[in-house]
């Protein structure tokens, strides 16, 4: 264990990890994960969302998913009532993952400790590889290492469900003026790899939904 200029405990670094990285490893993760603790109602709507996002695949669904930068995997946890496939995780918070795997979500052998811009799971790992509320967490100059990093554990499909903006534009979080970055991402993913071919898209309003304004986006490579 060391600890932070700020204070705070983390844990052994992960190799090449980024201040917002770190911050996730410490408090502001911890924080992160007390407020997105695990509710029946709150996975119940999760559900629904993915059953929208999915909608378009038909009966041509994933038998694998990774999800990247998956927290407890309330995302997964919510896949798990609309898909019998199987799921990997990658995260950066050790004790959030601890939790995923004691609860079942995926089992140990299929989860890493790492981050999106460095993914430890081998080329095309599952059939769809996604994000939720991570690119956003992602500083622009490592964004596209991040989205090489998906794209290539992506066998064929990557999900973005990210906070959207036309233009790009940071925004404080929690106390911090590096950690929040909006900007167009099925934009970027589609300008970056020319060769994915729009799935899908949508939005989920906060009102209607009870999830947070959240921009969707469903690729396909071809």
């Amino acid at each position: 264990m060391t600890t932070q200029t700020d204070g705070n405990p983390t844990p052994s670094a992960i190799d090449g990890a980024t201040p917002q990285i770190d911050r996730w490893r410490s408090d502001l993760g911890h924080a992160y994960r007390d407020r997105n603790s695990v509710s029946e109602v709150g996975i119940e709507k999760l559900s629904r969302a993915w059953a929208q996002v999915l909608a378009p695949l038909g009966a041509d669904q994933p038998e694998s998913i990774l999800e990247v930068g998956s927290n407890i995997g309330l995302q997964l946890r919510a896949l798990r009532r609309i898909t019998q496939a199987e799921f990997f995780a990658v995260e950066p918070n050790p004790e959030s993952l601890r939790i995923l795997v004691e609860d079942g979500v995926a089992p140990v052998e299929n989860t890493r400790e790492g981050m999106a811009n460095a993914i430890p799971f081998d080329d095309g790992t599952a059939d769809l590889a996604f994000t939720s509320g991570v690119l956003i967490h992602v500083p622009p100059e490592q964004l596209d290492a991040a989205c090489h990093e998906i794209y290539r554990c992506s066998k064929r499909w990557i999900g973005c469900l990210e906070y959207f903006s036309d233009q790009p534009e940071s925004k404080p979080y929690h106390g911090f003026s590096d950690m929040l970055f909006k900007r167009d991402f099925g934009g970027h993913w589609m300008d970056l790899y020319p060769d994915l071919r729009l799935v899908g898209n949508g939005f989920f309003w906060r009102r209607s939904t009870g999830l947070d304004n959240i921009t969707w986006w469903l690729f396909e490579k071809r």
